[in-house]
């Protein structure tokens, strides 16, 4: 692989674009489709693809990763980065028994049988082949790049949409009214038991690099957190079943981070920001015409409050372009990973010219 900063001076530039001191936005950008100097693995990277299959051993999985890597150059503010997004979202339902499926490459998780609320109890297995099977692979990751390439937290996923995997959207939809308290136990359940596979995994990290799938970095602990299934929740019901949570996990962190995943969440940013004490939203508006949409005034109402931002959606900068505008700086915003085939190389170079980024 190609990576020409080096991490020591990427985090550096990370640490000062979250201290508000960077004075521009954060702009990584990856060229694919490099001609590799090492041999073909015996597997092909395929992340969730191949993390499924359990015929590939830990070390063919980063045998796999590591040639994948090869193939890449990191320029901006991007770095050589093993994405935990390859263990499906939400692999703590994995952990506490779900059954693991794929559908077109992609893992999924659903409860082998439906019980009712009442008969759900959740609890900690130390053997459980998913997790055991992630620690060997990170154990292999650090052992095959040291500080190289920065390992990423797996994705956890959200504690109620952990608990919708095991009780169905729809009913526990119904729950929320017919059996609250049950809710709210199997919420505190879960909760204790994300948190405490967050700690265990932390030192499979490398000390001092650390990000997760929505791999913006930090020297200190971080987390993109996220509730999926609060886009068809009231504000009142969100306060209810999912704030207290996301605050608790949020003060676990040093860094904590919010995926807001539709414009149905959009009516929660302020208990997110001043109640949970995130300290960056990442904005996601949906499929469809939500995607085409301006959101500046979205991204403004953010970062008034002094939070950090992460724009998903933007391929022609005509939004970051805006902001810029209106606040004379891109300070505290990062774009998504902006990935150019090698060929585009000028291309890439021009977007990070044109934003200090070089």
């Amino acid at each position: 692989m190609i990576f020409e900063k080096g991490l020591e001076k990427t985090l550096e530039t990370y640490e000062k674009w979250w201290d508000g001191d960077l004075g521009r936005p954060l702009i990584p950008i990856v060229l694919t489709g490099l001609e590799s100097n090492r041999e073909l693995p015996k597997y092909k990277y395929e992340s969730q693809k191949s993390f499924g299959n359990t015929e590939i051993s830990p070390a063919e999985f980063v045998d796999a990763a590591d040639y994948a890597l090869s193939t890449m150059e990191f320029l901006g503010d991007s770095y050589p980065r093993f994405n935990g997004d390859y263990s499906g979202p939400g692999v703590i339902a994995a952990f506490l028994g779900a059954d693991v499926g794929m559908s077109n490459g992609n893992i999924w998780f659903s409860a082998e049988k439906e019980l009712p609320i009442e008969e759900i109890h959740f609890e900690y297995k130390e053997d459980n082949f998913w997790l055991q099977r992630i620690m060997a692979i990170m154990t292999e990751a650090k052992r095959r790049w040291g500080k190289s390439v920065v390992i990423g937290m797996p994705d956890l996923g959200g504690v109620l949409d952990i608990l919708a995997t095991f009780r169905g959207t729809e009913n526990l939809l119904v729950d929320l009214y017919e059996s609250p308290g049950e809710v709210k136990r199997l919420v505190n359940e879960i909760k204790g038991l994300w948190h405490r596979y967050f700690n265990e995994l932390l030192p499979f990290l490398n000390d001092g690099l650390n990000t997760d799938w929505g791999g913006i970095l930090s020297k200190n602990r971080i987390y993109m957190m996220q509730s999926d299934f609060c886009y068809m929740l009231s504000p009142d019901m969100f306060e209810e079943f999912a704030l207290g949570e996301l605050t608790e996990t949020c003060a676990l962190l040093d860094r904590g981070c919010y995926h807001l995943d539709g414009v149905g969440q959009i009516a929660f940013i302020d208990r997110l920001i001043e109640t949970a004490k995130m300290n960056l939203i990442q904005w996601i508006p949906g499929d469809g015409q939500y995607a085409m949409q301006d959101w500046f005034e979205l991204y403004s109402k953010i970062l008034d409050t002094g939070t950090h931002l992460q724009i998903a959606y933007d391929d022609d900068f005509k939004t970051l372009d805006k902001l810029i505008a209106h606040y004379g700086t891109g300070e505290k915003i990062t774009r998504n990973t902006i990935n150019y085939p090698a060929s585009m190389r000028d291309n890439a170079q021009n977007v990070l010219s044109r934003y200090g980024a070089q």
